[in-house]
């Protein structure tokens, strides 16, 4: 049994205008040989159910081996032309499931598999086969996680993993369309606290989930990979209007996400971290107290002054900046809540968590 996850049409008249620019774009490029490809991103799920991500986009024929490795200034992630409503073939053990990419050239799908085609825990593979254009099977990881797996961690990139200095709309636009990601510099400590959770727990999956764009899903994979964060699934955004306004809403992005993990893995407890900067503390402790089974603790590393966000910051104006644990019963989440400036105080804090990175 395979079920989709639609995304709806959109109706807002930025959408309509985006469509008729990409679309006239798209009969361009093709009228000059430019072919739909699969981009594959990395997905999760159960033995019986997985979640397969990708994206249809036109692109020159190669002649020859492609090396994408060199970095890259942000902008030019930004220049991908979508190819909307192709058929792509998903293969995934014994099952074959036939997706039709979305307006924006999205694949999101959730595949069922029979019980006698189980996967196995860990990291398995899909097949991502378009029906037109380069028709090489294009892998995409997926993370399984088993049944005996109780808990997980989710993160965000945007100075929680990566230093991105945001004090304005337009030093956080120059971030991400002009500074190379090669540049970009690793929050103190925080890949080694994660490191440390992975070594407790080496079943632990990890999910980056982030208001970012899918168009920078390649370098911040690069990013974490480069800074020895451990591999796992990332959770982007759509980068343009929504159904009701011109931009879509990295908070509900979130919301939604963690909604569909807690949903997907019943068993599991998740510990979050985020940064103060916009709204992560609200919809942590909003998901802890919806459902405080789901959170095992919070992390929020908290900004400096010139990298906070004022005007956006989830977190009360005079709320905690130095490292400040939280027991539980006074906490607004109703779970362990730690803040400090980096990963180093927040893994000294959490480590009277019992049983997350400590005996």
């Amino acid at each position: 049994m395979t079920t989709t996850t639609p995304r709806p049409d959109r109706r807002h008249w930025a959408a309509l205008i985006e469509d008729r620019v990409l679309g006239a774009l798209g009969a361009v490029l093709r009228s000059l040989g430019w072919i739909p490809r699969v981009e594959a991103y990395t997905g999760y799920g159960t033995p019986r159910r997985v979640r397969i991500l990708g994206r249809v986009l036109l692109s020159p024929v190669r002649t020859g081996r492609s090396d994408p490795q060199p970095a890259q200034r942000g902008f030019r992630s930004f220049l991908a032309v979508p190819a909307p409503r192709q058929q792509v073939t998903v293969l995934i053990g014994s099952t074959a499931v036939v997706a039709v990419s979305d307006r924006a050239g999205y694949i999101d799908l959730e595949v069922g598999l029979d019980d006698d085609a189980e996967l196995k825990p860990g990291w398995q593979a899909a097949r991502l086969v378009p029906a037109e254009g380069s028709t090489t099977p294009v892998r995409a990881g997926v993370v399984v996680i088993g049944d005996d797996v109780r808990l997980g961690v989710i993160s965000d990139i945007d100075d929680t993993a990566m230093v991105t200095a945001v004090p304005t709309l337009l030093v956080a636009a120059w971030n991400m369309l002009w500074v190379r990601t090669a540049t970009r510099r690793a929050v103190r400590g925080m890949a080694d606290l994660y490191g440390r959770i992975a070594e407790r727990h080496p079943d632990a999956p990890f999910v980056y989930l982030s208001a970012g764009a899918w168009n920078t899903a390649r370098t911040l994979r690069r990013f974490l990979v480069r800074h020895g964060y451990p591999p796992g699934p990332l959770l982007l955004t759509d980068f343009g209007p929504t159904p009701s306004s011109w931009f879509r809403s990295g908070s509900q992005h979130k919301r939604t996400s963690l909604q569909h993990l807690f949903r997907m893995f019943p068993h599991m407890s998740w510990v979050l971290f985020g940064d103060d900067g916009q709204k992560d503390p609200e919809i942590y402790t909003t998901a802890a107290r919806e459902h405080p089974e789901k959170v095992v603790a919070i992390g929020i590393r908290t900004l400096t002054g010139a990298e906070r966000v004022i005007a956006t910051a989830g977190a009360a104006k005079d709320g905690p900046t130095a490292l400040s644990p939280v027991d539980e019963t006074s906490s607004p989440a109703g779970a362990p809540y730690f803040v400090g400036k980096d990963g180093t105080a927040l893994a000294e804090a959490l480590e009277t968590v019992p049983g997350l990175i400590a005996e």
